[in-house]
């Protein structure tokens, strides 16, 4: 277990950090490249191993386990906070810390504590990787018996979205407090290397050419949300590093390219993203936008923009919108030619033809926070946080095949293999 790590920068006053703690924190939400694969045995079923979706319940602290295919049924549930009077036993004695605990819960938790954001399984399928907003760390814990097997505490005091390296033995988590990207060995909790981002860190992306990618989202908890107020939401970057040496490759300002695209309107806050399987063209979602961009890599400039459809329900207030999210949830077919949607705010989700960026029927979801894939490929499967439930959606025609019931507000849906005989932790 790694020795206790300590934040590099602490506020002077504590009256000045109780006055911006909640404009301090940065939302949950997001996505990554194109299919990300779980990594395990190059033949799972020979080394014991069955594929399936771990799905954070963010304000219940659990994760339910479900099936990656057919039905999608659930098979166990997961407590992620087993720790939990410990760690809050030490926020309550520490005024700063408190400080922090109450910001997230009352800007993007709404009013909840966040106890899981991202999770990812270790390549044997022993173990769960999760990352925890409200105790600002990532623990590993034993799939068999629920307990901790390591804890890491990240810079500042909130851990954000995670990304899983090509070969699943290190873990990347973004310190969104901190401005920093941690890489921790999976195994054994160990940080590896680490890097400085923009204000308020979030996605983070692994590609095959050796880079890590990072996007900052800057400041999404103010109520300056006026398009002519769009300065003050902090330095907003893609952070492109070497994912050996964790030197900066290339820092991307999406504002130069949509100024030159002709849309000085769109926030350059990029959040969710996926990329082609042969890593040319990044999609990505911006800040208080119902569509979505298309961003070529060896060219450097956005190519095509596509809006999409806004349900005339959704509250035009954009102050009401979670976290300056709009939509929020983006993955793509495994054989790249669709897309799939999630429409946060307007309460649906959709596949759009990558060729035309036509999108297709609209399935209606509560607050759709996160698309993925499935474990075969056909479906994208969508968290609808506002109803407690995942579901998938079939690429080929769009229309919904199965919905199964979880926790309460599911946000990150991940791809993972876990113990064939797997049914859930032991005494639970």
């Amino acid at each position: 277990m790694p020795s206790p790590r300590t934040s590099s920068t602490r506020p002077r006053r504590l009256a000045a950090a109780l006055a911006v703690a909640v404009a301090l924190v940065a939302t949950a939400g997001g996505t990554g490249s194109a299919v990300p694969r779980p990594a395990a045995a190059e033949d799972p079923a020979a080394a014991g191993l069955r594929e399936a979706m771990f799905v954070g319940n963010n304000w219940d602290g659990t994760a339910d386990v479900i099936a990656a295919q057919g039905d999608f049924h659930r098979i166990g549930r997961v407590n992620v906070i087993p720790d939990k009077e410990e760690r809050l036993r030490e926020v309550y004695l520490n005024p700063v810390k408190l400080a922090f605990f109450l910001g997230v819960r009352s800007g993007p938790g709404e009013g909840h504590d966040q106890f899981v954001d991202d999770m990812y399984a270790t390549p044997d399928g022993s173990s769960m990787v999760v990352s925890r907003p409200s105790f600002a760390d990532v623990v590993s814990l034993d799939l068999r018996t629920g307990r901790i097997n390591w804890r890491f505490p990240v810079a500042g005091y909130r851990a954000d979205h995670m990304a899983v390296s090509p070969d699943g033995t290190r873990v990347a988590v973004s310190a969104s407090t901190a401005n920093t990207v941690h890489v921790l060995d999976i195994g054994t909790g160990r940080e590896t290397g680490s890097f400085k981002t923009g204000d308020k860190p979030h996605e983070n992306v692994f590609t095959s050419d050796g880079l890590l990618w990072n996007m900052s989202i800057g400041e999404v908890t103010t109520a300056l949300d006026a398009p002519w107020l769009d300065w003050t939401k902090g330095d907003r970057r893609i952070t492109v590093v070497d994912a050996t040496t964790f030197r900066t490759v290339r820092v991307i300002d999406m504002r130069e390219r949509l100024d030159a695209f002709g849309r000085k309107d769109l926030s350059d806050a990029v959040r969710p993203v996926a990329f082609t399987p042969d890593e040319k063209k990044l999609y990505l979602q911006v800040s208080f936008y119902n569509g979505l961009l298309e961003y070529d890599v060896t060219t450097d400039r956005i190519t095509r923009a596509k809006v999409l459809p806004g349900n005339p329900k959704a509250d035009p207030d954009r102050t009401t919108w979670v976290n300056d999210s709009r939509h929020h949830g983006l993955s793509m077919s495994p054989d790249g030619d669709k897309l799939c949607v999630a429409g946060t705010m307007d309460d649906y989700a959709t596949v759009v033809d990558r060729a035309t960026l036509q999108e297709g029927p609209l399935v209606e979801a509560s607050k759709p926070y996160w698309a993925t894939v499935s474990g075969d490929g056909r479906s994208c499967v969508i968290s609808e946080s506002g109803a407690d439930r995942v579901t998938a959606i079939d690429f080929a025609t769009g229309r919904r095949v199965a919905s199964v019931d979880v926790g309460d507000h599911p946000q990150r849906v991940r791809l993972a293999h876990i113990p064939a005989d797997w049914a859930g932790v032991s005494g639970s």
